[in-house]
């Protein structure tokens, strides 16, 4: 587990960066567990993560959509947020068991409220309100994961 204290929201979205530049030539699919409470800093994460990807529009917090597709560099890339999920259940009638195909990237932003319905993520990124800025705790869930978090760790600076 590596933690790292982030001064703003541009720390946080430099973060995101950071992870979609080593995620970007690695063979998918990749699934990134993202949580904390609200205003935590995923959604800003998340387009940290988009815009070092290539996405130059607004990348809106997909809360009420449940699942923002895009399609960057010939990869798709997903962001979900389930906070608004009622029931996992509902995830079969989004078509999530298509989401993993073709070596998507995959930030879900309140995993657990998919219950057992989302597969193991590679990678859980928490985020904590830290003063004015955010705590973020990285834990590799799989092998390949661990060696994410390890080149992801030995690139973030310090607060």
């Amino acid at each position: 587990m590596t933690e790292v204290l982030l001064a703003d929201a541009g720390a946080t979205e430099r973060l995101g960066a950071g992870l979609a530049g080593i995620l970007n030539d690695r063979p998918g699919p990749w699934l990134i567990a993202l949580a904390g409470p609200l205003g935590a800093g995923k959604t800003t994460l998340a387009r940290g993560f988009l815009r070092a990807l290539g996405h130059e529009g607004r990348v809106p917090s997909p809360t009420y959509t449940l699942i923002e597709p895009y399609e960057l560099d010939g990869r798709p890339v997903l962001h979900l947020d389930l906070y608004r999920l009622s029931d996992p259940e509902e995830l079969e009638y989004l078509g999530f068991r298509d989401v993993f195909e073709g070596g998507a990237l995959v930030l879900v932003e309140w995993p657990e409220r998919a219950g057992d319905r989302l597969p193991d993520a590679d990678i859980r990124i928490s985020l904590s309100l830290e003063g004015e800025g955010r705590r973020a705790v990285f834990e590799a869930l799989t092998p390949r994961g661990a060696d994410v978090v390890d080149t992801l760790a030995a690139g973030v600076p310090g607060p």
